[in-house]
């Protein structure tokens, strides 16, 4: 593993709370990463996610397209964003952190926080926008602008199009998974740990796809029933945190405790929240065929290997979840315009091919899908840097 080329730690002068930042690395001068807000968020942390940013970024790169991937960065901050000094904390952070948003470092929603939160504390902090470090490589500034404006504000059945991107590009890797081991949809069981704008959104297209979701989890426990539960329902019943009413549970719903989503009778787990949901130590519940990584490093290490042992693959988060951060700078390049059917289609076969890819070249090389992935994202930077140059 390289060292991250900047370590950040930030301690806020009115609560004492820690804020990080890691710039892994730099290409053509830009790095790109979510802020993330949640308690116990540390630097250890923030530096995995950055190292993560610096794969999902590269493996999407296309020599033919205008979208040329950036180097891989993460933002965190130590706090509830339920918290009543979450915003003002927000705030601060992101006018410290302002010369690099400026020159160095986009950035958007990520854990804990939604986009609309991001631009209003940025706006704040003197920022002309989270993003406006990328400025400098667009042809056209103004064009790009109010095409990503357009794009945030499309929706589909009452939600945003920057909301369901990402989950789009989760079901199409969970998809083709299935498609390459010949298990039919409608015989494809799933569990959903997080509710909120990715996990909620993989629900969706997983169920219009024919699977079946039989357990979801959030802040308050799992919500099960073998026979299926209606995901429509529960999407509507949520709150702004991904929370469902458990006034909206039909009779055969049953409450079941917060990590009984582990030991679902399910082919397929989601894990869509927190970062190290499945240790060494609750790993061994888990009877699901695939782990489709939503969340960011949901599966710590340890517990992949005694997965892989046990005939247990993790689709891995540098490939599942890097559609949304994909869509962005698809849209602001100009690779795609602000429409969802254009959206979806590309980033399923964005997402299909790279899934397939991943999976293949772990076959073949007898490794990992994670593995894999990173030897594909290691081609890629290379090819990026014949092209353009390191920037570290």
């Amino acid at each position: 593993m390289t060292t991250p080329l900047l370590s950040l730690t930030w301690t806020d002068h009115v609560t004492g709370r820690q804020g990080f930042l890691v710039v892994d690395r730099l290409v053509r001068g830009v790095s790109s990463g979510g802020l993330r807000m949640r308690p116990g968020c540390t630097l250890d942390e923030v530096t995995g996610l950055a190292r993560g940013m610096s794969m999902k970024e590269a493996l999407h790169y296309d020599p033919e397209a205008r979208y040329v991937p950036l180097g891989g960065a993460k933002g965190g901050i130590d706090c509830d964003p339920r918290d009543p000094e979450a915003y003002g904390l927000l705030v601060r952070y992101l006018r410290t952190m302002r010369p690099y948003v400026e020159s160095c470092w986009t950035t958007g929603e990520d854990l804990g926080l939604t986009q609309d939160t991001v631009d209003r504390a940025a706006a704040e902090a003197g920022l002309v926008s989270s993003v406006q470090a990328v400025y400098p490589l667009l042809d056209d500034e103004a064009g790009a602008r109010r095409r990503i404006a357009e794009a945030f504000a499309v929706e589909v059945d009452g939600i945003g199009l920057d909301e369901l991107v990402g989950g789009c590009g989760v079901a199409e890797s969970v998809l083709t998974a299935l498609d390459r081991a010949d298990l039919p949809y409608w015989r494809a069981r799933v569990a959903v740990q997080g509710f909120g704008t990715m996990g909620g959104a993989t629900a969706r297209f997983l169920t219009r796809a024919g699977l079946t979701v039989v357990a979801v989890a959030d802040i308050k426990g799992t919500i099960a029933n073998p026979a299926g539960l209606d995901v429509e329902a529960l999407l509507r019943a949520r709150d702004g945190y991904g929370t469902v009413d458990r006034g909206a549970l039909r009779p055969g719903d049953r409450e079941l405790p917060g990590d009984a989503w582990l030991s679902a009778e399910a082919e397929v787990l989601v894990p869509a929240a927190v970062s190290y949901a499945i240790d060494v130590t609750n790993q061994g519940r888990i009877t699901a065929r695939w782990i489709a990584e939503a969340a960011n490093m949901p599966v710590r290490p340890e517990a992949e290997e005694l997965l892989a042992a046990r005939g247990i693959t993790v689709l891995p988060d540098v490939v599942v979840n890097s559609a949304t951060n994909a869509w962005w700078w698809w849209t602001l390049f100009g690779d795609l315009e602000a429409d969802a059917d254009v959206a979806f289609a590309h980033t399923r076969r964005s997402m299909r091919a790279l899934t397939d890819l991943a999976l293949a070249r772990a076959e073949a090389d007898g490794t990992t899908p994670r593995c894999a992935a990173h030897a594909i994202a290691v081609d890629r930077l290379s090819s990026i840097s014949e092209r353009f140059g390191w920037h570290r």
